[in-house]
């Protein structure tokens, strides 16, 4: 019974967030985080900031994946597949109730101005999700560094009008941790013998 009452729990949690929150993955992250570090405490910052990188970088939406590896963490399976019907039923349920009255829901000028509202309020929110994550990573040489300099790039890459998939900063910021992970691990190699 109390497994029912955790999976049950889960389910909900993810549901709540899945209904509430619009503009996608990234817009969920400072919820995400709110929900699971701050409230349910199911994660500590650190463990957050970790997993907000995996959700990131493995194929599929940020907020499903997260959800996915909270329900297995948290219970297994059954807690990974209810976590990820909760991420997603809300969605489904708005597009499909969407999609039958679709040419009419557009036709409303008022359904245009909204979505011009929500845009404005979904890049604050990414931005706030950004700059709390950038407040908890630690501060040393190798991660200011790698911040100004996707940060610089982005900002080039931008105003020279050059289209870089998010997934290439990841990556390469990925290759070069592992490359500064090796090469401290062999200078220590080396430092003991």
């Amino acid at each position: 019974m109390k497994r029912v009452k955790e999976l049950l729990s889960v389910f909900l949690t993810m549901m709540k967030i899945g209904a509430f929150t619009f503009g996608g993955g990234y817009a969920m992250i400072a919820l995400l985080e709110n929900e699971f570090v701050g409230k349910k405490m199911w994660l500590d910052k650190d463990e957050f900031l970790d997993l907000a990188a995996i959700a990131e970088s493995t194929p599929g939406p940020i907020a499903i994946n997260a959800a996915t590896y909270i329900g297995y963490k948290r219970l297994g399976f059954l807690g990974a597949l209810a976590a990820t019907v909760g991420m997603c039923l809300p969605s489904f349920i708005v597009i499909y109730l969407i999609s039958l009255f679709f040419d009419a829901f557009l036709s409303f000028e008022i359904v245009g101005y909204a979505f011009r509202g929500i845009q404005i309020g979904v890049i604050y929110i990414i931005l706030s999700a950004g700059i709390k994550m950038m407040k908890g990573i630690k501060r040393n040489a190798f991660n200011i560094s790698v911040i100004c300099t996707v940060i610089v790039l982005m900002i080039v890459l931008s105003l020279l009008a050059i289209n870089l998939s998010t997934v290439i900063y990841i990556l390469a910021c990925g290759v070069i941790g592992v490359a500064v992970y090796l090469v401290r691990r062999l200078r220590n190699k080396e430092g003991k013998t």
